[in-house]
């Protein structure tokens, strides 16, 4: 059976979309089989960054409703086989989504694929709890900024009360992965540093993804990046990170893309 990981925030832009992409694709690249699924009902941008939007036929919805398979809605990637993607509706609204037909098609997705990856609207209204209500892992992403930082606490509340886990009595394991950080810009006092950030959340800290142009250009060009550009300081910040859910060791690169500092950070908060 396969593991289910939401990747989730309290506050849009922060970076969910680009994050579900990435590591999904740096999980399959590993040699695992994996599937990320968008919740955002209504919106839709994974296809979009996964450069999938003109192979899409049927949805999320559609399955859910038994309006088609879930073989017909899944999208395998052209550039890696272990990948695929099943879209969210652009023409219906999330009360298309129904608990009993969640259920089943996370059920069915477990039974196919290593990693099922759900990428959750923002916010704590139905989508985003629909998105994590299965899940058996959590990523919260947050950039190094109060409201950021406040939002995703709320989130950690809803992970810790509104899940599938939370209702048997099971601790969900969740892990902070923080973006668009700059360590200059931190040391001067304008944006939080990562201890301040743990502090707050008090969750492992799984990776920081360094603000970078390359994850603009990558989106922009219909490709994750950690295929997009392997070698540039994002993707190896995403690669690694894919390493500790998969249970491997591996450093943690500051925004030069150095290590040390933030690999020390890393081992101390999540041992």
């Amino acid at each position: 059976m396969g593991t289910v990981l939401v990747v989730t925030s309290g506050k849009g832009g922060v970076g969910k979309t680009t994050s579900t992409a990435a590591l999904g694709a740096a999980l399959a690249q590993g040699g695992q089989n994996v599937v990320v699924v968008d919740f955002d009902v209504g919106l839709r941008n994974l296809d979009l960054v996964m450069g999938a939007e003109r192979r899409v036929v049927f949805d999320l919805i559609n399955v859910v409703q038994g309006d088609a398979k879930l073989s017909q809605a899944l999208i395998r990637d052209k550039r890696l086989d272990t990948l695929s993607i099943l879209p969210a509706s652009q023409t219906r609204d999330k009360d298309a989504l129904t608990d009993e037909g969640i259920a089943r098609v996370i059920g069915e997705l477990r039974e196919n694929f290593d990693w099922v990856i759900c990428d959750s609207p923002a916010g704590i209204e139905r989508g985003a709890t629909l998105a994590m209500r299965h899940a058996d892992i959590a990523i919260v992403v947050t950039n190094p900024e109060v409201s950021s930082v406040r939002d995703s606490d709320r989130i950690i509340g809803l992970l810790d009360s509104k899940t599938d886990k939370a209702a048997n009595g099971e601790r969900m394991d969740k892990h902070l992965l923080l973006t668009r950080y700059d360590s200059a810009r931190a040391e001067r006092g304008e944006m939080l540093k990562v201890d301040d950030v743990l502090d707050i959340l008090s969750i492992p800290l799984l990776g920081i993804i360094p603000e970078s142009p390359e994850v603009i250009r990558a989106s922009n060009m219909g490709s994750p990046v950690t295929l997009n550009n392997a070698a540039s300081a994002p993707a190896r910040a995403y690669l690694a990170a894919a390493k500790r859910l998969r249970g491997e060791t591996a450093a943690l690169p500051d925004s030069s893309g150095k290590k040390g500092l933030f690999g020390k950070l890393f081992w101390r908060r999540a041992a």
